[in-house]
């Protein structure tokens, strides 16, 4: 998180572009290049052909809406995150320009799940331990809700699943967020919206991340 003395980042330079020398296996995504073909029923096989699999070294992740009730109704807490993958389409042939920076883009709070977190409590000890460390906020596993199923966002080429889950941090006192201590977390901050304000933002494309609208239709879906 930014502390007071620190300047707000404005831009995100690239030191070095070393893709023509990096090794597919090294570095926070996995990527692998594969020759594959189909195998049919009645035994025979397509042509071969490639495939390209992107892994992260952890495989999941979790993502966590946090809510609280207020007058008007339920109250979503999002991050504004350095995102350097979305911010360097700049420059790029869009088909649908826009004038967004992407900079930082609005999300959810969401974290890689950990070996250590096995089946459906570990997924609730995930969650919380980022609600914790992301939005300052101390709740325990079993205050968590898993929000149905997991989902891919790229199935073509990420293996990774998001998990879905929601906590209640009405009447809870927040904390300071620790964050990972990582560049890509200068100038996080917080924003608390209404439900409906931020699912309408999504889809106008303000919020562009695809976790965060799935996870507030399944909240909303829950509270139906």
């Amino acid at each position: 998180m930014r502390s007071s003395s620190q300047a707000a980042v404005t831009d995100i330079e690239i030191i070095e572009d070393f893709s023509s020398t990096a090794k597919c296996d090294e570095g926070f995504l996995r990527l692998r290049r594969l020759r594959c073909q189909n195998r049919r029923a009645d035994g025979t096989a397509s042509k071969v052909y490639r495939v390209d699999v992107v892994d992260r070294p952890r495989l999941d992740a979790v993502a966590v809406v946090v809510y609280r009730r207020g007058a008007s109704g339920l109250e979503v807490l999002t991050r504004m995150n350095l995102r350097p993958a979305a911010y360097f389409r700049r420059g790029k042939d869009m088909t649908l320009p826009d004038n967004a920076s992407y900079l930082r883009v609005e999300e959810i709070v969401a974290g890689l799940l950990e070996p250590e977190d096995k089946g459906e409590a570990g997924l609730r000890h995930r969650a919380a331990e980022e609600v914790r460390e992301e939005a300052g906020y101390a709740v325990r596993p079993e205050d968590v809700r898993l929000l149905g199923a997991g989902f891919f966002v790229a199935p073509g080429i990420l293996s990774e699943k998001v998990f879905p889950a929601a906590v209640d941090v009405t009447g809870v006192a927040p904390g300071v967020p620790q964050g990972d201590g990582s560049p890509l977390e200068e100038g996080t901050h917080l924003l608390w919206r209404p439900l409906g304000e931020l699912l309408a933002m999504c889809r106008r494309g303000e919020v562009p991340d695809a976790k965060t609208e799935l996870c507030l239709q399944r909240l909303l879906a829950e509270q139906a």
